[in-house]
C-alpha cells in the first residue's frame, strides 16, 4: 500500500512539474509575442515620424511589420487628430494675412488624402501594403464616393468666407475632370476658382516638377500663393511655393 502511495505521490509530482513547465513556456511565449507587437509598434511610429519629415525619402509601399500599425493609425483617432492640428495651425496663419480684396490671394489645394479621404479604397487594398494599381485606383475614382477630410473642410469653408481665392492642384488626370468635380461636390466642397488636372503635355512629369510649373503659371498670372495644402511633400516642395505650406499625414504610399 505504502509502496502504491509512492507511486501516486511521484506521478502528481511529475504532473505538476511539466504543468509549471509549459506554464512557464506559454508566459514566456505570451510575453515574446507582447514584446514583439510593443517592439514593431515602437519601430513603426518613428518610421512614420521619419516618413512625415520627408527624411525617409522614396519609398514604394509600408514595411510589412508595419501594416497593422498604418490600419490602426489611419482608421483610430490620432489621424484624425493630427489632420485637426494641421488644420488649426494653417487658421492660425491665415489670421496673419491681409486679404486686398482684388481677387489675388490665393489658398491652393491637393486633393486626394487632402481634401478628400481614400480610406474605403485603401481598407480593401492593404493601406499602402500593396503596389499602386492604376487600373483598380482609377475604377476607384470613377465611383466618385470618396468623403471629405473633416478637418480639411472645415478650412476650406473658412477660407471661402474670408475671401481667397481656392485653386485645386491634382495630380489626377483630365479625364477624370467629371467624376473629380462630381465627388468634391457630393463631398461639400463648392466655388473653387479652378480645378487643375494633368494634360497630355504634363505626362511623365514628376508630381514636384508638375505642381510646381502649375503654381508658377499662377503666379505669372497675378496670383499670390499665400497658402498650400497637401498630404505629399511633392505638392509643396519645388519652385513657386506658397508663404506657407501645410503637411497633411500620410504613411499610407509617397510620391515624388
Amino acid at each position: 500500500m505504502a509502496s502504491g502511495q509512492s507511486v501516486v505521490r511521484t506521478i502528481l509530482f511529475l504532473l505538476c512539474l511539466v504543468s509549471t513547465a509549459v506554464s512557464h513556456s506559454l508566459i514566456q511565449l505570451v510575453s515574446g509575442d507582447r514584446k514583439i507587437r510593443i517592439d514593431d509598434d515602437l519601430y513603426c511610429d518613428s518610421w512614420r515620424l521619419s516618413v512625415e519629415n520627408n527624411n525617409a525619402g522614396y519609398w514604394s509601399t509600408v514595411p510589412s511589420r508595419c501594416e497593422r500599425f498604418v490600419q490602426d493609425y489611419m482608421n483610430g483617432e490620432r489621424y484624425s487628430s493630427d489632420s485637426e492640428v494641421v488644420a488649426e495651425d494653417s487658421l492660425a496663419f491665415v489670421k496673419t494675412v491681409e486679404i486686398a480684396g482684388d481677387g489675388r490671394d490665393v489658398w491652393v489645394f491637393d486633393i486626394d488624402e487632402t481634401l478628400l479621404s481614400n480610406l474605403p479604397y485603401y481598407e480593401v487594398h492593404g493601406f499602402g501594403s500593396e503596389t499602386y494599381n492604376e487600373t483598380s485606383w482609377d475604377s476607384w475614382v470613377n465611383l466618385a464616393e470618396a468623403p471629405a477630410l473633416p478637418a480639411s473642410l472645415s478650412l476650406y469653408k473658412e477660407l471661402e468666407q474670408l475671401g481667397f481665392k481656392i485653386f485645386l492642384l491634382t495630380g489626377r488626370d483630365e479625364y477624370q475632370r467629371n467624376v473629380t468635380e462630381k465627388n468634391l461636390l457630393s463631398a461639400g466642397y463648392t466655388n473653387w476658382e479652378r480645378l487643375i488636372l494633368r494634360g497630355t503635355s504634363d505626362e511623365g512629369k514628376p508630381a514636384i516638377v508638375y505642381k510646381s510649373e502649375k503654381r508658377a503659371e499662377l503666379q505669372d498670372e497675378g496670383y499670390r500663393i499665400h497658402g498650400s495644402s497637401g498630404d505629399q511633400w511633392s505638392d509643396l516642395l519645388g519652385f513657386a511655393v506658397a508663404k506657407r505650406s501645410f503637411k497633411l499625414p500620410n504613411p499610407m504610399y509617397y510620391i515624388a
